[in-house]
């Protein structure tokens, strides 16, 4: 029964998304002359499919069970105060902390050659849309996922009443990797959008945008770029596996772990090149 839900549940997120973002795609297209049906397509719907079926649940399962090391870090007073807040502005600090952890784990991710074994696989997207934006690897998204939520888990935000924040992040995080343009104007500074996160996804390694929500912390860190144009080529300069099972496999190649751990707690350049 539990399959079976999971299997439904499935299916009807991959229908609401496609009836939301396919739309938008033909309407407000990005690139124009993108496809639906576009090249590697299906090894992104397995990276839909392993994510719904397998990989969230496997994400929540360890978030749940080490949070509770967090617990007592911070005083309990302080987390109740922080609980007793209005809804409203919980959501706020909420997002606030969260981006502001998440920008400097995934400019990390882009800068230390062990967290971009894993994160290039998200990178490794040759065509953006709705879809893309599941490729993602297992461990990759412990890490992010695991920072996004690190200020409700230590300062006792109240997860079930900010359950919508939670969605929302979701659904945005989709649509920042939509074939979507929708110029904001002056708005773009403070709200993040397809314009600027498809420029993170650029071949370079190191192009910019590491914000989630909103690009603040991007203009703030010098790390925010917005050219008026879509960028020539989308991926990573790196040989890597075209296939599902080599691309979650490839980072956990003994040989490329062992060379990383024995660098121990060396700094990497932000132009080295991972040889795998």
């Amino acid at each position: 029964m539990t399959w079976l839900y999971l299997l439904l549940a499935t299916g009807a997120s991959f229908v609401f998304l496609a009836l939301v973002f396919i739309p938008m795609e033909k309407v407000f297209p990005a690139k124009r002359d993108q496809k639906v049906l576009r090249k590697h397509w299906v090894l992104d719907l397995c990276y839909f499919l392993g994510q719904y079926l397998l990989w969230n649940g496997v994400v929540l399962w360890l978030l749940g069970y080490f949070s509770f090391w967090l617990d007592g870090i911070v005083p309990a007073k302080f987390r109740g105060w922080v609980a007793g807040q209005p809804i409203w502005l919980q959501a706020l600090e909420v997002l606030f902390f969260s981006d502001l952890l998440i920008y400097w784990g995934h400019r990390l991710q882009h800068r230390v050659d062990f967290l971009w074994r894993f994160h290039k696989v998200h990178h490794t997207a040759e065509h953006l849309d709705w879809l893309a934006a599941h490729r993602e690897h297992p461990l990759d998204s412990i890490y992010t996922v695991g920072l996004i939520n690190l200020p409700a888990f230590l300062m006792g935000f109240e997860l079930e009443s900010l359950t919508a924040i939670v969605a929302f992040r979701g659904i945005w995080a989709i649509y920042i990797h939509s074939n979507v343009r929708l110029p904001l104007g002056p708005l773009k500074v403070l709200i993040g959008s397809p314009e600027l996160h498809h420029w993170h996804h650029d071949i370079e390694r190191d192009a910019g945008n590491y914000a989630n929500i909103s690009p603040l912390m991007d203009k703030l860190f010098g790390t925010y770029t917005c050219p008026p144009r879509e960028p020539e080529q989308y991926g990573i300069k790196e040989d890597f596996p075209k296939n599902y099972a080599g691309q979650l496999l490839r980072p956990l190649s003994p040989g490329g772990l062992w060379k990383r751990l024995k660098k121990g707690k060396k700094s990497y350049s932000a132009n080295s090149i991972d040889p795998d």
